[in-house]
């Protein structure tokens, strides 16, 4: 049924054969959640790049010699007003075109509705754009033509949050995703090309769920915590699991068959007992070492309020080393929502995270530092002060699949204690190197500007 109901909407909800349109410039979405305490918001701030549970938010095309990225972003600069975006960073020239308006959410400003963007085996571009439980549907879309990005039509209309889509070589799409349905839940569905896609087949449903995945040649690994009674705030313990067969089985790490959906507090996922230890944990980022093993980024806390009191706030790295999982504490933070991601190559581990405090001090993000590790994770060193002397903190530092330099890691900045503009940045492996995208284009490309970096 849901096949059917999929390749109608597919012929329904087709844009034209004109170009998307696009926007003049490359400005952030702002957003506050609206829940105050003593040391101001939840979170809030430039949230372009938000959420943890968007992913991949940018994918590099070695076909085209092209970084595509989508990001949350508004046109006006006065007001709160989502358009989810999509561009590319083009390594040969070193420009970028204006962005394009995949989708308006017409009057929406809440970046949880922000989209997840990869490439398929033809170079079909693809952009998931989250809605919000069944208030707010989400969509999926697809580049009308192979690397080009000028025009897209909408495959769907259907019930998902934080889109996480996965595509297998040899197999298809894998999509993980998340359901209100009793809280938070996690479902998945397969397609072979993106046109029918299976039912929904629900993951885990422990109350509630934030999850982040990857993928490894055909394997697809998610962790998540999970909500006490059912209330986000508590989000505690991490629980990992896999699967190599496109959903077909999924597993433990060592390979011990799941029965799904989990529905146990303590089942066999269950990496750590965060609960026990009085720990809430907040999901970042997955990525694999050089044998396929998964590590695990995330911020542990004390509480959901922020402020010093729920210190310490610490990144976090849980890696399986092939006989057993292995915790490191990267360096601390001051914010549950900084949010930072994971690169690997070979020994050369890297997290680029907001962890040092920027202009606004308990608030969402800070200055983005370079963090590095050569004896797998084990132990970490602060190679490089990223952003420095910011007028806005800088948050959600993302990873793009295959980052190439100089495209390496995006983010946007924002000042979470009030409304502000929202700029895009870039950087390069190294983090010698930073740009930012350009607020306004008055031509149809132009190159990102240059900005400082500066030693720890």
């Amino acid at each position: 049924m849901k096949s059917a109901i999929l390749i109608l909407l597919s012929f329904v909800c087709c844009v034209s054969a004109a170009e998307t349109p696009r926007a003049d410039g490359y400005r952030g979405i702002w957003f506050t959640l609206g829940q105050f305490s003593e040391h101001g918001d939840k979170y809030s701030g430039g949230l372009g790049t938000y959420t943890a549970n968007h992913v991949p938010l940018a994918v590099y095309a070695p076909q085209v010699d092209k970084t595509f990225f989508t990001y949350g972003g508004t046109t006006t600069k006065d007001k709160r007003y989502l358009l989810i975006m999509v561009s590319y960073y083009d390594h040969k020239t070193g420009t970028v075109p204006r962005p394009v308006i995949v989708h308006d959410k017409n009057g929406v400003d809440d970046p949880h509705d922000n989209g997840s963007i990869n490439i398929d085996d033809k170079g079909y571009v693809w952009i998931f754009v989250s809605g919000r439980g069944r208030k707010r549907l989400g969509f999926k879309y697809r580049s009308k033509e192979p690397y080009n990005i000028a025009a897209f039509e909408r495959v769907s209309e259907e019930e998902m949050t934080y889109p996480q889509p996965w595509f297998l070589p040899g197999q298809g799409w894998l999509h993980l995703f998340t359901k209100y349905t009793k809280g938070r839940e996690l479902y998945w569905e397969t397609s072979a090309d993106g046109m029918k896609w299976t039912d929904d087949q629900k993951l885990a449903g422990l109350g509630g769920h934030y999850q982040v995945s990857g993928a490894h040649g055909k394997k697809v690994s998610s962790f998540f915590n999970y909500h006490p009674g059912g209330i986000p705030d508590k989000r505690t313990n991490l629980y990992y699991v896999q699967t190599e067969d496109g959903g077909k089985t999924w597993t433990t790490v060592e390979g011990k068959p799941l029965t799904l959906p989990l529905q146990d507090v303590k089942n066999p996922a269950l990496v750590i007992d965060y609960q026990a230890q009085g720990k809430l944990m907040y999901t970042c980022d997955l990525n694999f070492d050089r044998a396929g093993n998964p590590l695990l980024l995330y911020v542990t806390s004390r509480g959901h309020k922020p402020g010093p009191e729920n210190d310490p706030r610490e990144f976090c790295l849980t890696r399986w080393d092939g006989c057993a999982w292995q915790t490191s504490v990267i360096t601390k933070t001051d914010h549950n929502y900084d949010m930072g991601s994971l690169w690997v190559s070979g020994d050369d581990w890297k997290v680029i995270a907001p962890t040092l405090p920027g202009p606004q001090p308990y608030g969402g993000g800070g200055e983005i530092c370079l963090w590095s590790s050569t004896d797998q994770g084990a132990t970490w060193a602060q190679k490089k002060q990223i952003t420095h002397d910011s007028p806005r903190n800088h948050n959600y530092a993302r990873r793009p699949r295959n980052a190439r330099d100089p495209f390496f890691a995006f983010w946007a900045d924002g000042d979470p204690t009030k409304f502000s503009e929202s700029h895009l940045y870039f950087c390069d492996s190294t983090g010698e190197r930073v740009w930012r995208l350009p607020y306004d284009m008055p031509s149809e490309t132009a190159k990102p500007e240059p900005v400082s970096a500066r030693s720890p």
